[in-house]
């Protein structure tokens, strides 16, 4: 089970982006919590994620993420072009890639 954490300014284009990898996940056979924020809930929902993924419009956030985390979360920009085609699976491998899962 891995459980991926979106964030985005109001959680709303990055659902679109969660649907998708749910769906992939599902179809990969992968055992996925995936659920998008805003980044207003971070502070109370990172605890819960294996691995964030921070939506491009919010990727200057990455250094407070990784200080806020202590380190103990991978954290990491999706790709431009991976959130603007709204590559669910691409977006997925990224994940269990930054948590070590093939």
């Amino acid at each position: 089970m891995i459980n991926i954490m979106l964030v985005c300014n109001a959680g709303m284009s990055t659902s679109m982006l969660m649907n998708k990898m749910i769906e992939a996940a599902k179809q990969q056979g992968v055992d996925a919590e995936i659920w998008a924020i805003p980044d207003a809930k971070l502070n109370e929902e990172w605890k819960k994620a294996d691995v964030i993924l921070l939506g491009p419009q919010v990727s200057y956030l990455k250094s407070r993420v990784e200080t806020v985390t202590a380190g103990s979360v991978p954290v990491e920009a999706i790709p431009m072009v991976e959130y603007g085609r709204m590559n669910g699976p691409g977006v997925l491998t990224l994940a269990l890639k930054l948590k070590k899962i093939d």
